[in-house]
């Protein structure tokens, strides 16, 4: 896969531990395992050396809280009770040892039961959703189905702090700046009146409501579809927090009644270089190469697209059109882009995807793809970071080592591509 974590937008899809619902059955999708969480038998004195020096830095977080504009009475209130939460931490910096092949992610984020509580969402908020399609110009299915990646529609919004998520996170070093800014903006949304500190609740990560939003996107499109006065995307009613999902959408570049992409079948002479989103090319070059619909048929035309293969050749494959890059925006991964786009066909009716996935090929763990990048480097292949995220740039250097060994240059890091690294780093080391 491409990328693996995107905390622009939207962070909850990778970041929210698994929950499971007792009014739905359901799981929450993760494209990584839960992470290990603190545990229970951590020596107390780390704890308590940690929350004397978090309460030095919420009193010094106070002058610049208030520089930003926030009152000293709302900074209190809100702080009132707030204590370091280690076993935040601990999910932090455990999350990206861990990995999931896109198949397993799909399975869980695109299951029968969730197509299935689509469809009754679907049906019980359908006039809402038709509202909120005509007022944003972007198609409710989306929509609904990132309400069901992110909440399982409304069951598992998350029950953390925002306050002591965000404050935890923005004491520990690793991401400060990025969480100082997020603890800014939550104040800010508390003292606009729309939510109380006590109401305000979420993900360890510090993602919230029915979409999850982090607190910088609330901010920039949160919506009062309501018309009561306030944006709240936290309450039993979705319709606020599905009308700032639309707004997202919308800011974005969304294209009313255009396909995020759908599923192809490749000729047996496919040139796999081409296999990128960085190739953006008119649907008639694709058809000329003989790309069609899986069942065969002429591909439809909504401008520019590029052809995705997310579990390399031996896995489906996708045309993705402009649609695809605004559900990024929301989160960067393409497993989940694709979830998104797919559980909302399905909502719409459609049907599974088609192709087999390989099954039986194991994800590399964070070490592996950080090993796999090295050696990639070490044969001479440019490679600008060692940082275990398979984007671009790695899957460049991919296709450039398979295409030196005679291999389909799909991008795709498997464990036998690691394996070929291995063996040809021994062979050029013999005497």
């Amino acid at each position: 896969m491409r990328r693996i974590c995107g905390l622009l937008t939207l962070v909850s899809a990778v970041l929210l531990a698994p929950m499971v619902s007792a009014t739905t059955g359901q799981e929450a999708p993760e494209i990584r395992p839960k992470a290990r969480t603190a545990s229970t038998s951590a020596p107390e004195i780390r704890v308590a050396a940690s929350n004397a020096r978090f309460d030095l830095w919420v009193k010094a977080f106070r002058a610049k809280a208030i520089a930003k504009g926030i009152s000293a009475d709302v900074y209190d209130r809100a702080f009132k009770g707030v204590t370091f939460n280690p076993s935040i931490i601990d999910k932090d910096r455990n999350q990206s040892e861990f990995t999931k092949q896109i198949w397993e992610y799909l399975d869980t984020a695109t299951s029968e039961a969730r197509v299935k509580n689509g469809k009754k969402a679907l049906s019980k908020h359908r006039a809402l959703l038709q509202r909120i399609e005509k007022t944003y110009g972007v198609d409710y299915e989306v929509v609904l189905a990132i309400w069901g990646l992110e909440s399982a529609y409304g069951a598992q919004k998350g029950d953390i702090p925002i306050i002591e998520a965000l404050s935890t996170l923005a004491f520990d070093s690793r991401r400060s700046k990025f969480f100082e800014a997020q603890l800014i903006a939550a104040l800010q949304i508390i003292q606009s009146g729309d939510i109380r500190a006590s109401g305000m609740k979420g993900s360890w990560a510090g993602a919230m409501g029915h979409t999850q939003f982090i607190p910088t996107s609330y901010l920039g499109f949160a919506q009062d579809f309501r018309g009561d006065g306030k944006r709240n995307i936290w309450e039993k009613d979705p319709a606020d927090a599905l009308a700032s999902t639309a707004n997202y959408l919308k800011r974005h570049g969304w294209v009313h009644n255009q396909p995020w992409g759908l599923e192809v079948r490749l000729p047996e002479d496919f040139d796999y270089s081409q296999t990128s989103e960085r190739v953006k090319k008119p649907v008639a070059h694709w058809r000329a190469l003989g790309v069609t619909t899986y069942d065969g048929k002429k591909l439809p035309d909504h401008g520019k697209s590029s052809i995705l293969l997310p579990a390399g050749a031996k896995g489906a494959a996708f045309i993705i059109f402009k649609n695809f890059q605004v559900i990024e925006r929301y989160n960067t991964a393409d497993a989940y882009v694709i979830a998104v786009g797919h559980l909302g066909d399905r909502i719409k009716g459609g049907g599974p995807i088609q192709a087999k996935w390989p099954r039986g090929e194991k994800a590399l763990s964070f070490k592996q793809k950080k090993q796999m990048q090295r050696l990639l480097r070490r044969k001479g292949i440019k490679m600008e970071k060692i940082d275990g995220i398979v984007g671009p740039d790695t899957i460049a250097a991919i296709r450039a080592f398979q295409a030196s060994i005679g291999v389909k240059p799909d991008g795709y890091a498997t464990t036998d591509l690691l394996k070929q690294l291995k063996q040809k780093k021994k062979k050029k080391q013999a005497p």
